[in-house]
């Protein structure tokens, strides 16, 4: 089945699925990460017709995998063991994005990394063209996925996971023709950084996972009363870093496996 054939849930198992196996080496790419019950989604782009690609540039990591109808592309997140990751990460102060406004400049350099790469294999994947291309991410893989997708204009869409903020409001135009869609786990702490004083916006469309890890259409207050009872669930269970356990990119893809097909649907 083609991924654009599939329902909102299929679909972001897939995508949630790629963005929690990328942090795995190549030879160990289709080895279950925790959370993952069932590779076999992912495995039928397995060698079929090429093997993935892996773009692995100075500590900035992709992969790009296909069949005869999709191209998946999936940037690497952040790993605390990774200097150049948290490095990256940190490096907050805007600079002028090539196609218009201003994005954080630690993920713009990483971005910068593994484009050339990742535009290489997808003329491996897709030499004719005509096939439906997928980006995800997940963390600062996320924030990566936001710029290769501004620059390759995915038709098939953008799905990032627990994705910080990129650039500002002028940078989203570049994004306003890419069907994007941005998940976000109830107190997910790095879906709060960059500071939005510093001009950096969120964009897509949320599709946020509450305390209960249900996907639910959410207004600001009723997203700042299920942060206030993740709190205080985690307080209650001695979870004192419940913003670092939201981001758990297993957490994501458990909450998404949950969900039946009489959730949120996507917009048309």
């Amino acid at each position: 089945m083609a991924v654009k054939d599939m329902n909102y849930r299929e679909r972001g198992l897939l995508l949630s699925m790629f963005a929690h196996q990328c942090y795995c080496e190549p030879n160990d790419l289709l080895k279950a990460r925790p959370g993952i019950k069932d590779l076999a989604p992912l495995k039928k782009f397995l060698n079929k017709p090429l093997p993935p690609t892996y773009i692995d540039v100075d500590g900035a990591q992709a992969y790009v995998m296909s069949d005869k109808d999709d191209v998946l592309i999936a940037c690497r997140g952040t790993e605390p063991t990774a200097l150049n990751d948290v490095l990256a990460d940190l490096k907050m102060f805007p600079v002028k994005h090539h196609l218009g406004g201003r994005v954080h400049r630690g993920f713009y350099a990483e971005y910068n990394k593994v484009i050339p790469g990742i535009k290489e294999a997808l003329e491996k994947h897709d030499k004719k063209g005509t096939k439906t291309v997928w980006v995800c991410g997940h963390s600062l893989g996320g924030a990566m996925a936001v710029l290769v997708a501004a620059e390759l204009q995915p038709n098939g869409g953008l799905h990032t996971f627990g994705q910080p903020r990129v650039g500002n409001t002028e940078f989203l135009k570049c994004l306003k023709d890419v069907p994007y869609y941005r998940y976000r786990n109830n107190n997910d702490i790095v879906t709060a950084v960059p500071p939005s004083w510093l001009f950096f916006k969120h964009g897509g469309v949320l599709r946020y996972i509450n305390t209960y890890g249900n996907i639910r259409t959410a207004t600001w207050a009723q997203r700042f009363k299920d942060k206030c009872r993740g709190h205080w669930m985690a307080l209650k269970s001695f979870n004192l870093i419940d913003g670092f356990a939201d981001h758990s990119m297993g957490k994501y893809h458990e909450y998404i496996a949950n969900m039946d097909d009489s959730g949120e649907q996507l917009p048309k």
